[in-house]
């Protein structure tokens, strides 16, 4: 089977970087992008260790001509694009609507709704010579379920699930398919920013039925296997993975 190739966002940290690690291990050629050319390159030396072709590209997902050129240099270093997983995400800061700032909410909509906006714009132009690809945006349990004190960051990702079902039945019988993973609570440094306290994550703890946050490694399988052949017949989807939060 020829080596999928694999773009991620938001792939030097948390889930991303899982994410990266998850598809190095299957044999795929990985571009990851970020901010920070140190956590970058070090991450691309972590991937060819274990036996992967990796790129690094610098990009700021709100900034358009950056992403364009993130595909570009997919593109153009391993021939085509199979696979993209938009995971570079925000959470912002938290408190009732009435004390919330513009630029906050501007911030965190700029990241998690313009950057998967570009993002898939670029991507599909790529994808669609090909006639073939996955795109896998990440969404959260927040994005169809309210949170009190998150309304930048629940609307933002409510939007990226709109956003997924728009662009997947656009996409049709194109070969394309279009999907999203709503992780929960995972063990992350965004998760630790979210709960703020010991008590904080106690209680958010408390209110999943599987009672523990997730690690970045069983949200990483679930992007594995919906970008895969495996998943072949799923599109327009979220899929869940939140330790049952979703339910309740």
């Amino acid at each position: 089977m020829t080596p999928q190739v694999v773009l991620i966002t938001g792939a030097l940290t948390g889930i991303g970087r899982a994410t990266a690690v998850a598809f190095a291990n299957k044999g795929a050629k990985v571009v990851v992008s970020g901010r920070h050319d140190d956590k970058g390159q070090a991450l691309v030396a972590e991937l060819k260790e274990l036996g992967a072709e990796a790129e690094f590209v610098r990009a700021d997902v709100t900034k358009e001509d950056e992403v364009r050129n993130l595909v570009d240099e997919t593109v153009a270093r391993f021939g085509r694009l199979d696979v993209a997983v938009n995971n570079a995400g925000f959470e912002g800061g938290t408190g009732p609507i009435q004390d919330a700032t513009v630029e906050n909410f501007r911030a965190v909509h700029d990241t998690n709704v313009l950057g998967v906006f570009l993002s898939m714009k670029y991507e599909l132009r790529a994808m669609t010579g090909q006639g073939s690809g996955s795109i896998v945006n990440i969404s959260s349990t927040y994005g169809h379920k309210a949170a009190a004190g998150a309304s930048a960051y629940v609307s933002s990702k409510y939007a990226v699930e709109g956003l997924t079902k728009t662009v997947a039945l656009e996409q049709g019988n194109s070969g394309i398919r279009v999907n999203a993973v709503g992780p929960g609570l995972t063990d992350t440094n965004m998760a630790d920013r979210f709960t703020g306290t010991e008590q904080g994550n106690d209680a958010l703890v408390g209110t999943i039925p599987l009672l523990r946050r997730g690690s970045t490694e069983e949200i990483a399988n679930a992007i594995v296997f919906i970008s895969s052949p495996e998943a072949s017949y799923i599109s327009g989807t979220v899929l869940d993975v939140d330790g049952g939060m979703s339910m309740v």
